[in-house]
């Protein structure tokens, strides 16, 4: 929100507008997402196996997988198509298209 001071300065008003720093809130929690692609990924699927099917290394599968690293749209896109899941779920774990 931000706060208008109208100050009278030798019969001049200027108009000062002063904003309040906000501190950025963190929506997404990547260690969790980085635990639902873990449970995706399952007991029979090699991190290169799931990490070739999505188009990214293992390294970075891995680091995503331990929420060292935000997921970009592109490659959540991709692993939505590929499994199945919407990217809702892969970000919040709840599905509103189930819902209805």
């Amino acid at each position: 929100m931000a706060h208008i001071f109208i100050v009278n300065k030798l019969s001049t008003i200027e108009i000062i507008v002063s904003r309040r720093k906000k501190t950025p809130h963190r929506l997404i929690d990547w260690k969790t997402v980085g635990r639902r692609l873990r449970e995706l990924r399952g007991f029979d699927t090699t991190q290169t196996e799931f990490a070739q099917r999505i188009g990214v290394t293992q390294g970075y599968l891995s680091s995503a997988e331990r929420g060292e690293r935000e997921i970009g749209p592109e490659i959540l896109l991709r692993i939505s198509r590929e499994f199945g899941k919407t990217i809702e779920w892969l970000l919040t774990e709840k599905d509103s298209a189930t819902r209805r």
